[in-house]
């Protein structure tokens, strides 16, 4: 099978979906598949090609969110080389730039677009808005996802029951939705397959003495991802027990404020803000930890969680939808509904340490489940059915505007680099 997959993100541009879409194509080669990517290019505003990775990396422009591109809906010599790629299927992993690209070549060639719904945009408009107009720009958001995910892909998927429910409770889409939950390379993170001395490295970096007792987060440093709730817990928690520490990985837009805030509350001693890590030494640091801790509520899955399974640390998580199907509470992990009841979950897991045991091992078992390997069966699975009811629909919007794009004399350029490299 050839099979297309567009994304705006990549590495070696690091986040869950990035990580995910790699993982995705990583699997599918290994089970005998060709597979193409489209992206953005986070460097410049050039085209790169990687022929060997079949990976085509085309201009984006910053968008003022993160390290975020938006990309043009329809560069030329992208689409005159996905032409040749004779593609059998279209993955497309984003609702803009990339994504729309992808459903004008899938309208253009008639070829069938399966559609992965990461992210809960309605968890993110305050970037935009500021503030202002939550309400009407949440709407905006419901439009352009129902547009996306709706009206112009074959089949969805959805990672979690969390997802499932908010298109077809909320939005009331009528489609056929397949809940399939992202996997992971979980090997890489296995205890046998991490370094030690990396780990003794990073102990020694971070200051950490080997009795302490250790909570890593993992993630982007943001207001939706709740992280001052582990820092207003840590206060009460190190009143209990002074050698427990909070290490923080990632980096975000709350960055600065996070650490003014940790000088506040007087725990800066016991809170440890290691910032970016490069995406091959992940697994070392979550060797550090005793337990794994999140309070987001604006995750579709939380790879994080799953990744910390696979190190065997015991994941201590808000009760969210998007984390239920993951942990178990008292088998795998933890689940809290309050502050309180996350630092009571904190300290009993430091003093309690055949249960921490006990969690920690069968993390690990559960976490094996979701490797990259089921993750790639299931979704081929869609691909089939998509393949075997292929239709030449009429996607509307989507429809007239490639007929207008298609009379442009620009349409017949050739792909022997005529077309500036911005078009």
């Amino acid at each position: 099978m050839r099979i297309g997959i567009f994304t705006d993100t990549y590495p070696p541009y690091i986040n869950g979906v990035s990580t995910s879409v790699y993982m995705l194509k990583k699997a599918l080669e290994r089970k005998g598949h060709q597979v193409f990517v489209v992206t953005i290019n986070n460097e410049s505003l050039h085209y790169k090609f990687d022929e060997d990775d079949t990976v085509i990396r085309i201009p984006g422009l910053p968008i003022g969110i993160y390290d975020y591109r938006l990309s043009f809906i329809y560069p030329i010599r992208a689409m005159n080389i996905i032409r040749k790629w004779k593609l059998d299927v279209i993955h497309s992993h984003t609702e803009f730039g990339v994504g729309t690209f992808a459903r004008i070549i899938s309208r253009q060639f008639n070829i069938p677009l399966v559609h992965t719904y990461h992210t809960m945009y309605e968890d993110y408009t305050h970037y935009i808005t500021r503030g202002y107009f939550e309400k009407s720009s949440k709407k905006i958001v419901e439009y352009l996802t129902l547009f996306y995910c709706d009206k112009t892909a074959n089949e969805l998927i959805v990672p979690t029951k969390k997802t499932y429910d908010l298109f077809k409770e909320k939005y009331e889409v009528d489609k056929n939705i397949y809940i399939i939950p992202t996997g992971i390379e979980i090997d890489r993170f296995f205890i046998e397959n991490v370094d030690n001395s990396n780990v003794e490295k990073i102990k020694k970096k971070l200051n950490i003495v080997f009795s302490s007792f250790n909570i890593v987060f993992v993630g982007r440093l943001a207001k939706e991802k709740n992280v001052d709730l582990l820092l207003s817990a840590h206060k009460n928690i190190i009143k209990e027990k002074k050698d427990i520490n909070l290490i923080i990985i990632g980096d975000g837009p709350d960055m600065d404020e996070y650490k003014e805030t940790s000088k506040k509350l007087g725990i800066e001693k016991n809170v440890i803000f290691v910032g970016k890590v490069p995406w091959e030494d992940i697994p070392a640091y979550y060797r550090v930890a005793d337990v794994f801790a999140t309070a987001s509520k604006s995750e579709t899955q939380g790879l994080t969680v799953i990744e910390a399974m696979a190190a065997s640390v015991a994941p201590i998580c808000i009760d969210d939808e998007s984390f239920r199907n993951t942990v178990i509470d008292g088998l795998n992990g933890r689940i809290f509904e309050t502050q309180d009841e996350y630092e009571k979950i904190v300290l009993e897991l430091y003093k309690d340490k055949k249960q921490l045991d006990q969690l920690q091992r069968q993390a690990r078992l559960n976490a094996e489940v979701h490797s990259s390997k089921y993750y790639a069966e299931s979704v081929l699975d869609v691909y089939k059915h998509v393949i075997d009811n292929k239709q030449n629909d009429n996607y509307g919007v989507i429809g007239k505007l490639v007929d207008k794009l298609k009379s442009k004399e620009d349409f017949n350029e050739t792909d022997s680099g005529e077309s500036e490299d911005n078009s």
